[in-house]
């Protein structure tokens, strides 16, 4: 699953998304334990993962649900939830 494109696009968001690196620190780190599903057929393909991240100020878990299609990922979900805190941060609002 790490190698993945939709993998590697939420991890990139998360590292990217300015509430994420002031809640969690920089650099961020991905865990070992990737949970979820990802079936892909070609062009097409659903993927549903649960992404261990964390940074010097604490831990967290990306949830993605992605759709591909064409080609393309598209996330429909894309939240860290911040451990101690319990904070969901939406990576997909404006």
């Amino acid at each position: 699953m790490k190698s993945s494109d939709v993998y590697k696009e939420a991890v990139a968001h998360a590292e990217a998304h300015p509430a994420v690196r002031t809640a969690m620190g920089t650099p961020l780190e991905e865990g070992t334990l990737v949970t979820g599903e990802l079936n892909t057929s070609g062009a097409s393909g659903h993927a549903d993962l649960a992404i261990p991240i964390s940074g010097p100020n604490g831990k967290g878990t990306l949830f993605a649900v992605a759709d591909k299609s064409a080609g393309q990922w598209t996330f429909s979900i894309l939240v860290v939830e911040i451990k101690e805190t319990r904070q969901r941060i939406d990576l997909l609002a404006p």
